[in-house]
Formats: C-alpha cells, sequence, structure tokens
C-alpha cells in the first residue's frame, strides 16, 4: 500500500493551492482518506478527511470554510483544496487511509500514510 502526497510549494497568504493523494495497492473506494499536518516544533494535527461512503468531509474548525476536500475513486485519489491561505497554515501535510467508514481526527486510528509534502506560506 501506499499513499503519496503531492502538491505542496510556497505560496504568499491569500494563495490558493491544491494538494493530491494518490493510493496504491489498496481498494480505494473502501478506504476513508484524511490529512494531517504537522509544523516544525508542534504535534501534528487533524486537518480533515473524507469517508469512504459517501464522501461527506470533516474539516478541523480551523480550516473550515477554506479548505475542501473531494475525492476521485476512478483516480484514486483525494483533493485537499486550501484557499486564503495563511501563514499558520505552513506545515507538512500528510495523508493517511483507513479502511472504516468514520472520518476520525485521530492519527493513531489511520493504517497507512504517505510521505508528506511540505506547504509553506509567507506573510
Amino acid at each position: 500500500v501506499q499513499l503519496q502526497a503531492s502538491g505542496g510549494g510556497s505560496v504568499q497568504a491569500g494563495d490558493s493551492l491544491r494538494l493530491s493523494c494518490e493510493t496504491s495497492g489498496l481498494t480505494f473506494s473502501t478506504y476513508t482518506v484524511g490529512w494531517f499536518r504537522q509544523a516544525p516544533g508542534k504535534k501534528r494535527e487533524f486537518v480533515g478527511g473524507i469517508s469512504r461512503s459517501d464522501s461527506r468531509p470533516l474539516y478541523a474548525d480551523s480550516v473550515k470554510g477554506r479548505f475542501t476536500i473531494s475525492r476521485d475513486n476512478a483516480k484514486n485519489t483525494v483533493y485537499l483544496q486550501m484557499y486564503s491561505l495563511k501563514h499558520e497554515d505552513s506545515a507538512v501535510y500528510f495523508c493517511a487511509a483507513d479502511n472504516s467508514d468514520i472520518v476520525w481526527p485521530l492519527d493513531y486510528r489511520y493504517d497507512y500514510w504517505g510521505q508528506g509534502t511540505l506547504v509553506t506560506v509567507s506573510s
């Protein structure tokens, strides 16, 4: 099983960025996918996720209204669209997969993890 997060980069505050999480080696439609991030010196935190069944996303309060998560089962990929980026959004972003129908905001609930992609937002 592999998860490949990509799309990170350096942007200005207020810009947008779209991250992708491409998966392989699993039956993608049976997995819930979560996004987490970790800034230097801080704990990894939940950003949002999308369930396997009804595809209703769940978001952390810190990104609600600015970030959108979607999935394309035909491409085995989940997207994290980020708008109105802030300096405090700077972090390494990880995607993770869990074989359940619940979007857990807890990292230990996820079985598989990608390597992370760096997002840097300059103020």
